[in-house]
C-alpha cells in the first residue's frame, strides 16, 4: 500500500533555481577503505590520508575501493583527526551525497522557503525539537497543531527503488515511534526521506536490512504519520530536492 493512502501528485518540474550550494573547494580523491564507522582511507594527490565519513550507514554500495570521491576540506581544529569530510561519491555518472547532514539542511531550507507543498499553514521552522524520548529534526509552528518532521537520508538504490535503512537502526525506530505518539496527542507528524541521488523512482522501507523499522513505519503511517520521499539532483556545485517519489510500503 502507499504510505499516504493515495498516489503522489503528477510529476512536476524540479524547482532547480533553489539549490543548496556545496563547498567551493571540493577536492577529487579515490576511496580506498573504510577503517571504522566514521573514518575512511583515501588517496589524495598520490598520497594516502584520512577522511571523516559523516554518515553512520554502511554505504557499501558507495564506498567501494577505487571509486572516485570528492572531499571537503575541514576547518583547522586542534582536536580533529582528519583534514577532510567525504562529501560526494561518483558512481560512474551518478553523483551521490554521502553526507547525512545535508538531508536535514536541505529539508530545513526548503521548508523555510515554503517550497514543499505537502507542508503548509506554518510560520516558523525550528531545528532539533525534543518530543518524548526523541530529538526530532524539525518542528513546524503556525496557527494549527504543531507539526513534527523527522528527516532521513537515503543513499541505497536497488533497481530504481530507494531503500532506507541500509543497516538496522534502533534510533530510526524510536523516532518513528515518537512521531506516532505525537499524532496520538493531537499533533501532526511526518517522516521525510531525502534520497541523495537522482536515479530513484520510488521509495520503500528496506525490510531486508531492518524489518522492524519497516513494521514501525507501516504502523505509524496507519496511525496518521505521513511519509514523503524526494530524490535529489546533484552537481559538483550544488544539491537540490528534485522530484517527489511514491512511497510504497
Amino acid at each position: 500500500m502507499r504510505g499516504l493512502g493515495r498516489p503522489p501528485p503528477p510529476e512536476r518540474p524540479s524547482v532547480y533555481n533553489t539549490p543548496m550550494r556545496l563547498p567551493a573547494h571540493l577536492t577529487e580523491a579515490v576511496f580506498l577503505a573504510r577503517l571504522n564507522r566514521f573514518a575512511a582511507l583515501v588517496r589524495l594527490n598520490g598520497a594516502e590520508t584520512l577522511a571523516h565519513v559523516p554518515n553512520s550507514g554502511r554505504l557499501r554500495e558507495l564506498l567501494q575501493p577505487g571509486n572516485r570521491i570528492y572531499l571537503t576540506p575541514a576547518p583547522p581544529s586542534a582536536t580533529r583527526v582528519t583534514q577532510y569530510d567525504l562529501s560526494l561519491v561518483d558512481l560512474g555518472g551518478c553523483l551521490v551525497s554521502a553526507d547525512a547532514r545535508a538531508a536535514t539542511t536541505l529539508a530545513y531550507e526548503w521548508l523555510t522557503g515554503r517550497l514543499l507543498p505537502e507542508f503548509t499553514g506554518y510560520t516558523q521552522v525550528v531545528r532539533e525539537s525534543t518530543f518524548g524520548e526523541s530529538r526530532l529534526d524539525l518542528l513546524l509552528l503556525g496557527d494549527g497543531p504543531n507539526h513534527y518532521v523527522e528527516v532521513k537520508s537515503a543513499t541505497l538504490v536497488h533497481g530504481d527503488t530507494a531503500l532506507f535503512p541500509d543497516a538496522p537502526t534502533t534510533r530510526g525506530r524510536k523516532h518513528v515511534g515518537s512521531l506516532m505518539k505525537a499524532v496520538e496527542m493531537g499533533h501532526q507528524a511526518s517522516v521525510l526521506f531525502v534520497v541523495q541521488r537522482s536515479d530513484a523512482g520510488s521509495f520503500s522501507p528496506n525490510d531486508d536490512a531492518d524489518p522492524a523499522f519497516g513494521a514501525a513505519l507501516r504502523k505509524a503511517c496507519a496511525a496518521g504519520v505521513r511519509a514523503y520521499a524526494y530524490n535529489c539532483r546533484l552537481t559538483l556545485q550544488e544539491i537540490t530536492l528534485h522530484r517527489r517519489l511514491p512511497v510504497v510500503l
